[in-house]
């Protein structure tokens, strides 16, 4: 059975976005069978021609795996760089080794990214179709998370939010400005609130509160849909092997 090049990196797990399976393909670092492709709608028969990427062997899941994890302080979600090693960084994805098959681990790629001050509820799975699924803003998939803040939250704010916040990031040469999407939020004391957002750009909730004046201490993601973390018996670091079924059923309501 013949597939895509470009549909076989997406489904290994290594790759976090369609752009880096571009970039690798495009720049040289992947081959099959022996030669290095650069087409990525090259289609080929896995089965019989090995795939290389940077001289490592890459293999498909036999079945897709799923597991939720109570997200710790301190570790990214991503696999680590040269730069991230040298810096002492702490991958997510090394709660996993030597806990999983080793082509599982291989393939694992989580289900949006955490801040790596950000704790809480993580789904990491081999499933690049529920990646898409729950991240593509399209879909309107909700995310809840406890908010704290050093200062009161206060009734401006608390309208802002729900109306939608402008945002300026500027750095070095880069400059985007953005309205966030109207948003829900509660407090649950003066300055912790469950917010829940359904778009996830990087950093937003720290640079809403920023743009608003405020400055946020700690996030926890407590959930996506109707999904909670909170209905699982998971300590931090840890993680628990769930299925597709169980998540769509939260993710489709």
């Amino acid at each position: 059975m013949k597939i895509r090049l470009h549909q076989f990196l997406s489904k290994c797990g290594i790759f976090t976005s369609k752009n880096e399976v571009k970039n690798a393909i495009w720049s040289g670092d992947v081959s099959v069978n022996g030669s290095t492709v650069k087409d990525i709608k090259f289609e080929f028969n896995p089965n019989t021609k090995p795939v290389t990427f940077k001289g490592k062997v890459l293999t498909l899941p036999t079945d897709d795996v799923y597991f939720l994890l109570n997200k710790p302080e301190g570790v990214i979600c991503s696999r680590l760089n040269d730069q991230e090693k040298k810096l002492n960084k702490k991958s997510v994805y090394e709660i996993f080794r030597d806990k999983v098959p080793s082509n599982v681990y291989e393939s694992l790629i989580t289900v949006g990214r955490l801040d790596e001050d950000t704790t809480g509820f993580l789904l990491v799975t081999t499933d690049g179709k529920l990646v898409d699924k729950i991240t593509n803003p399209k879909n309107h998939i909700s995310k809840k998370y406890l908010v704290e803040t050093e200062l009161g939250i206060t009734e401006n704010e608390i309208s802002q939010i729900k109306s939608g916040v402008k945002i300026e990031i500027s750095d070095n040469d880069y400059y985007e400005r953005y309205v966030s999407q109207p948003a829900n939020i509660t407090l649950a004391d003066e300055n912790i609130a469950v917010l829940t957002i359904k778009e996830g750009k990087k950093r937003q909730i720290r640079r809403m509160f920023s743009a608003l004046g405020n400055y946020v201490i700690s996030i926890h993601r407590l959930g996506i849909g109707s999904m909670e973390l909170s209905n699982y018996n998971i300590n931090t670091g840890e993680f628990q092997e769930i299925t597709f079924d169980e998540i769509n059923q939260y993710i489709s309501k």
